[in-house]
């Protein structure tokens, strides 16, 4: 095994992180952590003098949240950003000092400083809103009813409550299918007039849910067209062949860009002359996971091409600089997250940025010396930095959270990395307690990532926060097994069709060596995990020995044929799984070896079991097929649901109570009183 030393001190970034207090030291909480501020939404003037973005607070007596619009200007040094607005998704209206921002009621624009403000109504809500280069349209995306409801076609019976449908696609992640599809419009913001859907009558979604936002849709230079990103296939639930689409302002045709392209294509971003469209795309057909490449479209010869053919690693939030030659984004990178660039010319990815963090939300300034970004790591949520774009230094613009942290004892955070049974190295981020001392036995958690092909970066969670499971007293091991991207494509393909194979040993392998060290109390250890993740735990409790004193699963897959048939996107399983259990002798026998339930006859370890009902993608029924198998053999177990959640747990108090359900059976197993 090799350690690498702590990495606080390489980042160049000055945080001001308080100075950790003595005795009692002030530790992060779930309500503290609910308190956090959540930073986001930047917006650079198109003169690059200003910054505009959105704090989000959490309201949890009323179990809700609100956003602000804040701005930070940047011509004055030191300046300190100030409220201006209630709302969100802030955009700059070209050649003015003005914005605009959605509103509960639709849009509204106003100037920084003296002049009037504009109000537009619009009825059904607003998303992703974007303003056309020249000034004269907007577009934004809304939910538009296409299909009628069985219950519609039958007025007789007003009472009847009922759902019916003829393909697959019936449900999504947390929603039955209404009859409504997410559908792009396009206003005009001068002379007046009404309102243009694009995409009418259309059963198309843009951007595509659930993860998909204001990213997926782009205005040309000249504002004549936009690019959008849509899936029009005939089994959506099995395909993820998305494509980008480009139509006029004024309707009409919608054309096909990335023809012959059988994976996910997403994301446009116009060069400012308006010769190419960059854009990020897979391969692969029905892989979600695949490699995310750099394209080009040549609007002039309607070709696409791969800007960076040789470079192992998936591009995200793609920005041009002023002169259309250059390009910047960030790269997931053996845990972190950096910004790099690229030229036209070049053709060569380079990193910009080093250190342990994740930057995101990436905006150029006109002049190209400068990047501004979101700066997130373990211990804090996300803040403005200004990155120089040559050198890589970066400098905090705002401390949003920094009367929260005051005072607050820190973990300590190192990258290391352990030896694998084949032979390999596997990277782990190690969470020590405030105030840690090796002289000390600590209990230890093993976390278990989800995806299954979702790195383990430097971010903040509200939900799965490192940091607040150090501040309760644990050290953690996030383990960035098999499987996983920022490693290089071929490792993160290795999961596929081998669930319970070398990922599992890697997570073990690190399990092993963490439970050797002098300071981890092996009795008191625990796994913990989501969706994958919660596979990982079951799949641990039946084939992990006694290494563990408690588990939690939060989402997990339980039993995959029972799986198969109730999940909704068929093409993730098909892909990872080698398709349907019955495809063929060799495809049944990888669900009878990797299934977590074939496998409960060694169960003996204290389950925590916690699902959402309105999980559709990992079905609450495998939570519960898992908590009757405790059960039934006597293994100490738990049931925590929620009625109204999905895959994850959103609403504020229900985010609490998941905290406090979560550490009170880790305390219960492998807390101070089960040492005694």
């Amino acid at each position: 095994m090799r350690a690498l030393a702590s990495l606080l001190a390489v980042t160049a970034v000055v945080l001001s992180l308080p100075a950790q207090t003595a005795s009692p030291p002030k530790v992060l909480t779930p309500e503290l952590l609910t308190d956090l501020s959540r930073v986001g939404e930047l917006a650079l003037s198109p003169d690059g003098q200003h910054l505009l973005f959105t704090v989000r607070t959490t309201l949890l007596a009323e179990n809700r949240s609100v956003a602000k619009i804040w701005h930070l200007p940047l011509a004055v040094q030191g300046a300190a950003a100030a409220e201006v607005a209630a709302g969100s998704s802030p955009v700059w209206l070209p050649g003015s000092a003005a914005y605009a921002f959605v509103t509960k009621d639709g849009i509204k624009s106003q100037p920084l400083l003296d002049g009037p403000v504009v109000e537009v109504p619009v009825a059904g809500g607003v998303e992703n809103l974007l303003w056309a280069p020249n000034g004269e349209h907007f577009s934004y995306t809304q939910a538009v009813k296409v299909d009628k409801l069985v219950t519609e076609l039958y007025s007789d019976l007003p009472q009847a409550n009922a759902r019916a449908y003829d393909d697959l696609m019936v449900r999504h992640w947390d929603r039955w299918q209404d009859g409504t599809y997410s559908h792009l419009f396009v206003r005009p913001y001068t002379g007046g007039g009404p309102a243009r859907d694009l995409l009418a009558g259309e059963r198309v979604d843009t951007p595509m849910p659930p993860f998909g936002g204001v990213e997926q849709i782009a205005w040309s230079p000249d504002g004549k067209e936009l690019c959008y990103t849509a899936r029009r296939v005939a089994d959506p639930e099995a395909s993820t062949d998305s494509s980008l689409w480009a139509v006029s302002v004024n309707g009409g045709e919608h054309r096909c860009l990335t023809e012959g392209m059988p994976g996910y294509d997403q994301d446009p971003v116009y060069s400012p002359d308006g010769r190419w469209i960059a854009f990020a795309s897979m391969q692969r057909a029905g892989f979600e996971a695949d490699k995310l490449r750099l394209m080009l479209h040549d609007r002039k010869r309607g070709t696409n091409h791969e800007l960076l053919p040789d470079f192992d690693a998936s591009v995200h939030d793609v920005r041009w600089t002023a002169d259309s030659q250059r390009l910047y984004f960030t790269v997931e990178t053996e845990g972190t997250t950096q910004v790099f660039t690229a030229t036209l010319a070049e053709r060569k990815a380079v990193a910009v940025t080093q250190g342990r963090q994740a930057l995101s939300g990436l905006q150029v300034a006109p002049d190209g010396k400068a990047i501004y970004a979101l700066h997130t790591t373990m211990e804090r949520p996300a803040e403005v930095v200004r990155i120089e774009a040559a050198t890589g230094a970066i400098t905090a613009l705002t401390d949003v959270n920094g009367k929260a942290y005051e005072g607050l004892a820190l973990p300590q955070i190192d990258s290391e990395w352990f030896d694998t049974t084949d032979g390999k190295q596997v990277q782990a981020w190690i969470v020590k307690p405030p105030g840690f001392d090796p002289a000390r036995k600590y209990p230890f958690v093993l976390y278990c990532q989800g995806g299954p092909q979702a790195m383990i970066g430097q971010g903040f969670s509200f939900r799965w926060n490192f940091h607040l499971m150090a501040a309760k007293g644990y050290v953690v091991a996030a383990v960035n097994r098999r499987g996983l991207p920022g490693f290089g494509q071929q490792w993160n393909d290795a999961i596929s069709r081998d669930w319970g194979g070398q990922a599992m040993r890697d997570l073990l392998s690190v399990c092993d060596a963490m439970q050797a060290r002098p300071y981890v109390d092996k009795a008191r250890s625990a796994a913990v995990g989501a969706s994958f993740g919660g596979y990982t735990v079951y799949w641990l409790m039946g084939n992990g020995g006694d290494r563990f004193a408690g588990m939690i699963s939060h989402c997990g897959v339980f039993n995959l044929e029972s799986m198969y048939g109730a999940t909704e996107e068929l093409w993730f399983v098909n892909w990872d799984l080698g398709g349907p259990y019955w495809a063929s002798d060799e495809v049944a026998a990888l669900y009878r070896r990797f299934s977590p339930h074939r496998y409960v006859q060694n169960w003996r370890t204290p389950l925590l079991v916690i699902t959402g009902e309105k999980d559709f993608r990992v079905p609450y029924d495998q939570s519960l097929q898992a908590f009757t198998a405790a059960q039934v053999q006597g293994v100490p177990s738990r049931l925590l649901a929620f009625p109204e959640e999905g895959h994850w747990v959103l609403q504020p108090q229900n985010g609490v109570l998941w905290q406090r359900e979560f550490f009170a059976w880790l305390e219960r197993w492998c807390g101070e009183r089960a040492a005694k």
